[in-house]
């Protein structure tokens, strides 16, 4: 997959077909864009993804910037759905200045090269959020390209969405995030070496330290399932904390700390995907390491009974 990043003079090569949005998650909704535009290969488009390197509605409200996949994660999933491009423009004032015509005929035409664009039902663009895919059905008309217009996923009732899906987060309802996105919420990171007070008490753990753009559901304990990211395959059930590790001393950065169930071997150093499937209970300090263990045996007892009942996702 070609990836453009940081640069708006990017022009493809050949026609396009190309979907436009913030594609944070790339949950259920935005697997409906990713259909129309991926059926658009065999009409020999290339299959475009055109997004910011920020999400322009967060930034322009001060709200915080983090994001349910980080761009990483969004590059690497794009590219495992079979996206040709990925175009991730700065959210820069000669964007955000530009008007919703100047951007068409600039931008999806001549760099673009757009024979063919999906957009969602709400989708706005160019100064103000002027724009809409009604403007695009009529430009359409004049510089000859397609535009599909897709409806919304929608889940209980309510459309499909990233702030459906940060709010079940951020109440711990994982199930439902993960219905919502389509696949299991996961954070990815290189396995650190930590303080290893989880192998000084018998229970050794892999600890990874997310960035700080990467919306996490509340501290707590999770089931999770861990996958490796550098091709090997197996997958590990666990205990995930998420947190600062009140007990052994607070850290500065929150972290995320798995248990992984009869598994034996050293990770340092490898890179890995945790993935959560239910939330268990909130973070606590406990009055001694004894203690702490005795809730930890707890929970794995907890994970694997959860795990017996049901196989998870």
């Amino acid at each position: 997959m070609k990836y453009v990043t940081g640069e708006i003079g990017y022009t493809m090569d050949r026609p396009s077909a190309v979907s436009l949005g913030k594609f944070d998650g790339l949950h259920r909704g935005h697997r409906k864009l990713l259909d129309e535009v991926l059926k658009q290969k065999k009409n020999g488009l290339a299959s475009v993804i055109f997004t910011f390197t920020q999400n322009p509605t967060r930034v322009l409200s001060g709200l915080s910037a983090q994001n349910i996949i980080t761009n990483e994660e969004r590059r690497a999933m794009l590219e495992e759905e079979g996206i040709d491009c990925l175009v991730e423009c700065p959210f820069v004032p000669e964007l955000a200045h530009m008007e919703p015509e100047r951007f068409v005929e600039k931008i999806l035409v001549e760099q673009l090269k757009a024979a063919f664009i999906a957009v969602g039902t709400d989708f706005h663009f160019g100064y103000q959020r002027r724009g809409d895919y009604e403007l695009l059905l009529k430009l359409g008309d004049r510089y000859g390209f397609q535009v599909e217009v897709v409806e919304k996923a929608q889940s209980h009732g309510r459309d499909i969405s990233s702030t459906y899906i940060r709010e079940a987060l951020h109440e711990g309802n994982i199930p439902l995030a993960n219905e919502l996105l389509g696949y299991p919420y996961y954070v990815t990171g290189e396995v650190l070496h930590g303080r290893q007070i989880g192998r000084t008490l018998g229970l050794p753990t892999t600890n990874l330290l997310p960035p700080q753009v990467k919306l996490l559901p509340p501290n707590g304990v999770y089931l999770t399932r861990t996958i490796p990211m550098d091709g090997e395959e197996w997958e590990y059930y666990g205990i995930t904390n998420i947190g600062y590790k009140p007990t052994v001393g607070a850290t500065e950065q929150k972290g995320v700390e798995t248990y992984l169930f009869d598994y034996n071997g050293d990770l340092y150093g490898r890179k890995l995907r945790v993935e959560f499937l239910e939330f268990e209970r909130p973070e606590q300090k406990f009055e001694s390491l004894e203690v702490l263990k005795r809730r930890i045996l707890s929970d794995v007892n907890w994970g694997k009974s959860k795990i017996k009942q049901k196989k998870p996702l």
